[in-house]
């Protein structure tokens, strides 16, 4: 790559996987009562789909990258798109709950995977000093889909079968394999390193703290987002075609999060913005508490909310890198891994807290749950950058 080559053509090709995986994940927080209906079974234990998801998504992922990251970065990339594939095809046949289910693990091991390996692909692509802003681009598809994929999606399954945004999936990844094969270029294989110093990450407290902050600044905004749908209908009194369109609002909030989120951890570096980023969302949510109820603070708010949460997610996995680099420099792609496995342990405590409220018929309250996890969010933060410090 030369110095004027701002971005490498296989990050595009990334991204387009990235796209269909967006959807993918998010798809199911816009057809979360058409599921419900169809399937028989409850609004929260449909909401289980966002979290078992997500939980599957963490506990594969490193699992895999174990075995898979001493070989060759393209052809993975390629298998893990195939799986990925196979995953969405028993969803969109599922003909009950364990089946979806089973489904939506599949995909999950695959989707982490591949943003895993994907993100340590990315930034060897990328010029020094520079991987924020290509991790931003690699995460540009995933917020794209929340723009395009998901909005556009959840019309067409509440207007007509959610099913038919689980096929449309298939074919993107499809289209993402290809680019895959032809963008990406072969790489060459990571130095072989035995299980023993890959694990040896988890012995590093810098690592566990980075994980920490993951965890809990990029799930803070689940207890909400996994009720969104319902949120926007039932407590701000949205129709449900409202509802679906506000999520092309939130969408287009995460695209301008993401872009200027990676910009940003480029100028002033991941830690200063991810202290700047967690205060800001700190306060969003706490507005969104107190708002839920008001339709035009609430449409203010949930763009706002767009871009911080999801402006958040270039910083927190180049934090990752930068970490593993300084305190486990040969388990890169294995700390990487974590990573994923925490933005989706996040995921699955935000969805889990916020399911508590819903159950009892308290959903008002799930905002105040976020509140409180963005806080936490704050403590290991710092004790990574005394760590920093001290080095």
């Amino acid at each position: 790559m030369t110095e004027n080559q701002k971005i490498h053509r296989g990050i595009w090709a990334l991204a387009v996987t990235a796209f269909a995986i967006g959807v993918a994940e998010f798809i199911v927080v816009g057809v979360l009562p058409s599921i419900s209906r169809e399937l028989d079974i409850s609004l929260a234990t449909a909401g289980s789909l966002v979290g078992y998801y997500a939980l599957a998504l963490a506990i594969g992922t490193p699992i895999a990258v174990l075995f898979l990251s001493r070989m060759p970065a393209k052809p993975v990339l390629i298998g893990l798109i195939a799986l990925f594939i196979i995953g969405n095809l028993i969803s969109a046949t599922a003909a009950n709950y364990p089946m979806l289910l089973l489904g939506r693990m599949i995909t999950a091991v695959a989707h982490g995977t591949i943003f895993a390996i994907g993100a340590t692909v990315a930034s060897r692509l990328s010029a020094p000093g520079k991987a924020g802003k290509s991790i931003a681009m690699m995460f540009a598809g995933l917020t794209l889909a929340m723009v395009v994929g998901v909005p556009l999606g959840s019309f067409i399954g509440n207007q007509f079968n959610w099913r038919f945004p689980f096929w449309a999936v298939t074919l993107l990844a499809v289209l993402g394999l290809i680019a895959t094969k032809i963008l990406v270029p072969s790489m060459a294989k990571n130095e072989a390193q035995n299980l023993s110093t890959q694990l040896s990450a988890l012995k590093k407290k810098p690592i566990i703290f980075m994980m920490l902050v993951t965890v809990l600044g990029f799930g803070a905004s689940f207890s909400v987002f996994t009720y969104i749908t319902p949120i926007l209908t039932d407590i701000t009194g949205f129709s449900q075609n409202t509802a679906s369109g506000l999520l092309i609002v939130f969408g287009i909030a995460t695209f301008v999060g993401n872009f200027y989120g990676g910009h940003l951890s480029v100028k002033i570096g991941w830690h200063k913005s991810l202290t700047l980023l967690l205060i800001s969302l700190l306060f969003i949510m706490g507005l969104i508490a107190v708002t839920m109820s008001m339709k035009i603070p609430m449409l203010i708010l949930l763009f706002a909310w767009g871009v911080i949460a999801f402006g958040i997610s270039p910083s927190l996995q180049a934090g990752m890198l930068d970490t593993a680099d300084a305190f486990a420099p040969k388990s890169v792609d294995f700390s990487s891994a974590l990573n994923i496995s925490a933005f989706n342990l996040g995921i699955t405590i935000g969805e889990a807290s916020g399911s508590l409220f819903v159950t009892h018929h308290h959903m008002e309250l799930t905002a105040w749950v976020s509140v409180l996890i963005a806080l936490l969010a704050q403590i290991p933060l710092i004790l990574l950058k005394n760590h920093f410090k001290n080095n």
